[in-house]
């Protein structure tokens, strides 16, 4: 393996979107602790980050933003389309990071970041910026669409990287199948690891007879049929209501001003808060909310890092899944995604939810069955992650 430049006190994670994600800053969390080095987490907030759990657990520097200066955003603009100069917006905005200032090993944690054609750009130039300086990058924990891989410069972004860990088999056999299977490696989701921590539970919180909710809208702008989402979570809940004893605990992941799960979980609540029944977590960091999560007899879920909660928990769980990553998942925990998976692209008829519903509560003992079993040696393949990063620091292959 080749020499890589740059200092070797630190790791750099870099593309993190913030905390306020709560997936997001789960993945960071569990990375943090798996590093053989201290890091370095280049956050695009990092209020959020001093806010939740990544307060001390390594050095948070906040991206410099571009957008935020008017005159800095014509010079980079300018920089970028006239002087043909396309990673000098990111050399500004990793300042921190790169030149003089340049680590060994930069990990890119965005996960299903490939599946967003708005941060591919993103994704390459930054790749280009420190492999170019001379440092290694990883890709880590990521989905990616297998028809994005037919896209040579996608390719060529792809060999750029020293390693390539596909947190699900769809993407790997995709990355194989691309040419790429000397540098990529299945090993699951690092969030599956993220401990859970058990606060007191609010009023009306059943423990152990609850329905876990999440919705956001993100999914739902990628519905089908217009109002179908959250129709269906509307006839799901009246369902568990009339035909359960249970109560329904609606719990968002994702609290970003301009994509906030609480929006379309406020609606649920205010139509369902007088059965007494339905209550809407406050937000709380990864840790807390994962706690709640684990407290719940059922999941059904939009949010990847929600349904991975539940799922490392052995919370018999749906996932309205939108992209490859829900599918590669349930895939690789049951062997199949149908009944587990719900397209929300798919979606047609208002009651499929609580079909799907219907369908967990009837194979509730053989889907705990099957995660009590298959969940061990999943979180020990997780861990693999900071013992492979730690063979490619010395200068070995990752297995």
């Amino acid at each position: 393996m080749r020499c890589y430049q740059g200092k070797t006190d630190k790791i750099v994670l870099y593309m993190h979107a913030g905390s306020g994600n709560h997936g997001c800053e789960a993945i960071v969390n569990t990375v943090i602790r798996m590093l053989p080095r201290p890091a370095v987490v280049m956050t695009n907030s990092l209020a959020e980050d001093e806010a939740y759990s990544l307060k001390g657990m390594a050095m948070l520097l906040e991206e410099r933003k571009v957008r935020k200066n008017f005159f800095i955003h014509v010079w980079y603009y300018l920089k970028e389309h006239v002087m043909h100069d396309p990673e000098a917006a990111l050399r500004y905005r990793f300042h921190e990071v790169c030149g003089r200032n340049l680590r060994q090993m930069n990990i890119s944690i965005g996960g299903d970041n490939y599946c967003y054609a708005e941060l591919v750009k993103e994704l390459k130039y930054a790749n280009l910026l420190f492999t170019g300086q001379g440092a290694m990058t990883v890709l880590l924990g990521c989905s990616i669409e297998p028809e994005l891989l037919a896209d040579p410069d996608i390719i060529e972004d792809m060999k750029r990287y020293t390693c390539i860990i596909a947190r699900e088999s769809i993407t790997w056999q995709a990355l194989c199948q691309a040419g790429l299977k000397e540098k990529s490696y299945l090993v699951p989701d690092p969030a599956f690891l993220l401990p859970a921590r058990k606060r007191a539970l609010p009023a009306g919180f059943q423990e152990g007879n609850m329905v876990g909710l999440n919705v956001s809208p993100m999914v739902v702008e990628r519905e089908g049929k217009p109002g179908i989402t959250m129709e269906n979570y509307r006839r799901l809940i009246r369902h568990i209501l009339e035909t359960t004893e249970m109560g329904v605990a609606l719990i968002p992941h994702v609290v970003w001003k301009s994509n906030d799960d609480r929006t379309v979980l406020r609606e649920l609540l205010a139509e369902f808060r007088s059965t007494g029944r339905v209550v809407l977590l406050e937000d709380a960091d990864c840790e807390t909310l994962k706690g709640y999560i684990s407290r719940c007899r059922f999941f059904i879920g939009a949010r990847t890092h929600s349904t991975i909660a539940a799922y490392s928990s052995l919370i018999p769980t749906l996932v309205l899944g939108y992209s490859v990553k829900a599918r590669g998942i349930a895939l690789d925990l049951f062997g199949t995604w149908e009944n587990y998976v719900l397209p929300v692209q798919s979606l047609q008829e208002e009651d499929e939810l609580a079909k799907g519903f219907d369908w967990l509560l009837g194979e509730e003992g053989r889907i705990r069955k099957r995660l009590e079993t298959v969940m061990p040696a999943y979180l020990e393949r997780a861990r693999q992650t900071g013992r492979m990063l730690s063979r490619l620091l010395d200068g070995r292959s990752p297995m």
